[in-house]
């Protein structure tokens, strides 16, 4: 079955990977999320959101992808709702964005990975000069992995899963916009869980029901006949 060969493709890579190893000062617990800092924050959420009747998030347009579309605005938290930015925080420094999940019925504070915009912006660097086709194989109708040969690149970008030790595929739709892969990764969460989905049924959420980072800068999935994820994209509509 190929998401079986895809599995193990992605656990020898990502053994590979390891191996490089990585500098010595860098502090990995940096890249983890923080049960403490996130209860924190949900409960400086909860007390503002009691005392004012809104929530504390920052003003996006109304089309913003619902993954980023409500961050917390921090400088309505601080000091009064809780003492400073949590250390991992973009505010900080850090690697996480936080934001508002769910916020018309259960507000839910969640964390956006900002590896993958960073790695996205690179990449999208190399396109505005490159003279080449950007395009390699079609996935789905619309949406291509990327011939980073063409772009300058010795080998193919990836992305650090922030629920997996996989390094994940970005992909390009036909209107030139870079969106993170989530295939391998919601294809082991089901496997690992036993989960069948219903086709049409968008299965990012099992991700943010099980963890506390949201799967952002993706397109929807669904699965096909198999229980296997696969895209679903039409550039004739917009993202919820």
């Amino acid at each position: 079955m190929k998401w079986s060969k895809l599995l193990l493709i992605f656990s020898l890579a990502t053994i590979v990977l390891a191996g490089c190893g990585s500098p010595t000062n860098f502090d990995q617990s940096s890249l983890r999320p923080d049960v403490d800092m996130l209860a924190s924050v949900q409960r400086a959420v909860d007390e503002y959101q009691k005392d004012t009747g809104v929530l504390p998030i920052k003003t996006r347009d109304q089309d913003t992808d619902i993954f980023i579309k409500y961050l917390i605005d921090f400088d309505k938290l601080v000091p009064k709702y809780i003492g400073s930015s949590p250390a991992n925080a973009y505010e900080k420094g850090g690697i996480f964005q936080y934001m508002i999940w769910d916020p018309e019925e259960n507000p839910t504070v969640k964390l956006v990975d900002l590896r993958a915009p960073e790695r996205m912006r690179e990449v999208n660097i190399r396109f505005s000069a490159s003279k080449y086709p950007q395009f390699k194989e079609k996935i789905v109708e619309h949406v291509y992995t990327i011939n980073f040969e063409n772009i300058g690149y010795k080998e193919d970008v990836t992305v650090p899963s922030p629920y997996s030790n996989n390094e994940l595929p970005i992909l390009v739709t036909s209107e030139g916009n870079l969106y993170v892969d989530y295939s391998i990764d919601l294809y082991q969460y089901m496997q690992d869980n036993n989960i069948t989905a219903t086709p049409g049924e968008d299965i990012r959420e099992l991700l943010v029901d099980a963890y506390s980072v949201v799967p952002a800068y993706s397109l929807p999935y669904t699965v096909d006949e198999n229980n296997e994820p696969v895209i679903m994209y039409d550039p004739l509509k917009k993202e919820k």
